[in-house]
């Protein structure tokens, strides 16, 4: 059963190509949703698939993020999305 969860990052995590290596992890695994910078610095997740791939995208993946960045915090929840993702989009 595919499960569905909101990830926002904090840290220095815009402008070190965060956003192509979630989207390329993402992608590899199978995963949907999208990514996008938010204005205060952060940077939002949304990602859909199976429980333990994307268990593992957020805690393996995303929390240390490609080498420059630097993740610092990283609120996980549950997300109700009324549609599917047909695939993993970056927003810019």
């Amino acid at each position: 059963m595919d499960v569905t969860y909101k990830v926002v990052l904090r840290g220095f995590v815009q402008g070190v190509g965060f956003r192509h290596f979630a989207a390329q992890k993402a992608h590899e695994l199978g995963l949907k949703g999208w990514i996008k910078n938010l204005d205060n610095g952060d940077v939002e997740v949304i990602v859909r698939g199976g429980k333990d791939t994307v268990n593992h995208y957020i805690f393996t993946d995303l929390k240390t993020g490609p080498s420059k960045a630097q993740v610092k915090d990283m609120s996980v929840e549950e997300f109700n999305s009324p549609s599917d993702f047909p695939f993993f989009l970056v927003h810019h």
